[in-house]
């Protein structure tokens, strides 16, 4: 009996101590809305988090899109230095977090992000004269990434990445159609030297035909389950390369011989990702590729106002589009690029709008799924330089470390890391 009791009073003191030690887990919670100092260095937290094998719950429409995660050696050093504003808390305060997210009224939900993604942008060798905002975003928040090019692509390399940036590009192999205004300029000289290179070390007669095949292993590596992201020009001159696969649109400047004038209806609209029934813009020395893009005559915004509204989706039954819309800002404000903005009319039944201008019948974050894999495109060129021209200095991300146009691009770098659930719909 003596005994019995001894062995109650060991395991009695035991579960005694246990039991505090259990209700002080300790969870870090980064909040992500208007009372964070460093929203974009956040999600490099949630990166190195994830590279480091340490799951990380996104917390959908909770405080902005709030990330959390159990303590681990190093993690509440690595946000001090980078300046990213957390709390440490109980594991009953997070419990209490949880059972409010999980409330069947609340538009919130819990997504696990458990793995950190290879990224890599397609952008060239060269210096442009202009800066990618992606690239910016991903050294500001210190998120590794890979570089490559029509070489690497054409080599087959894409598989080995998860998700993968397209830089502001022209896939029509017009070289952005800067012709009237920059033919003469060294930087333009030297990239249409560099692509007409790559295009006979390939084997392709002309950088247009590149360009085409590069635009198909790109669909592919989608097809095959990839993640793409593209701004800016990237986005309709890739559909525009995948719709004309074979056709010549490419006047004698750009490639030694006149264009199909039956280029237009020798189109093939069920190639592309997101646009159909759009018309190309034949004259080559008009800075446009086709009537996807909005002009500013017929947008009437300026930089004063000129904004888009994010749609506001089903965490629980939509999380998808929610993931890629978490910000602390519900309307963003524009900025424009060689593509600005997509006219709806031309847009595929398909695609999933994320955020538009609706009096000016224009949407700037489109969204869809082809194959195992999705795309992203988001219009403009700079989220925070309104109309960013040739030759300008880059952004200082310092001076805009909450910006809401910037997170948007965050958020497909993260969504590739969520840990797939069921569709409810």
């Amino acid at each position: 009996m003596l005994l019995q009791r001894l062995l109650l009073f060991v395991a009695l003191a035991a579960a005694a101590v246990t039991a505090p030690l259990a209700a002080r887990a300790n969870h870090v919670f980064i909040p992500m809305d208007n009372t964070q100092k460093e929203s974009l260095k956040a999600y490099g937290v949630a990166f190195w988090l994830l590279q480091h094998e340490v799951p990380v719950d996104w917390l959908l429409n909770y405080r902005g899109g709030a990330f959390a995660f159990e303590t681990t050696a190093g993690a509440e050093n690595e946000l001090a230095v980078r300046g990213v504003t957390f709390q440490v808390i109980s594991k009953a305060q997070y419990t209490g977090i949880l059972q409010e997210i999980a409330d069947p009224n609340a538009n919130m939900d819990v997504m696990k992000l458990e793995k950190a993604p290879k990224i890599a942008v397609y952008t060239p060798k060269g210096k442009q004269p202009w800066d990618d905002a992606v690239t910016m975003v991903l050294n500001y928040a210190e998120i590794p990434y890979t570089q490559l090019y029509d070489d690497e692509v054409l080599a087959g390399t894409l598989p080995k990445y998860d998700w993968l940036h397209l830089h502001h590009e022209d896939f029509t192999g017009e070289y952005g159609k800067f012709y009237a205004t920059s033919r003469t300029t060294s930087w333009y000289q030297q990239q249409q030297r560099d692509a007409e290179a790559a295009a006979k070390r390939n084997g392709f007669a002309k950088v247009s035909q590149m360009k085409g095949v590069v635009a198909t292993k790109i669909q592919e590596f989608i097809a095959g389950g990839g993640f793409l992201f593209a701004m800016c020009s990237a986005t309709d001159s890739y559909d525009i390369a995948l719709a004309g696969l074979g056709v010549d649109m490419v006047e004698s400047m750009y490639d030694g011989d006149p264009a199909d004038p039956a280029a237009q209806s020798k189109l093939n609209f069920n190639r592309c990702l997101a646009f159909q029934n759009f018309q190309l813009v034949r004259n080559p020395y008009e800075y446009e590729y086709s009537n996807i893009d909005m002009q500013p005559g017929e947008r009437g915004l300026g930089e004063q106002n000129d904004y888009f509204s994010l749609f506001t989706f089903s965490a629980k039954y939509d999380p998808v589009p929610t993931m890629l819309c978490q910000n602390h800002e519900k309307t963003i404000h524009g900025f424009m690029g060689q593509t600005t903005a997509f006219r709806k009319s031309l847009i595929k039944s398909d695609v999933v709008i994320m955020g538009d201008t609706k009096q000016t019948g224009e949407a700037r974050y489109l969204h869809g799924t082809l194959g195992k894999g999705t795309w992203t495109f988001y219009g403009g060129h700079d989220p925070e330089d309104y109309q960013h021209m040739v030759g300008e200095e880059p952004t200082d991300l310092a001076l805009h470390p909450n910006s809401p146009g910037y997170r948007l691009i965050l958020n497909n770098i993260l969504f590739p890391a969520a840990k797939k659930k069921k569709q409810k719909t």
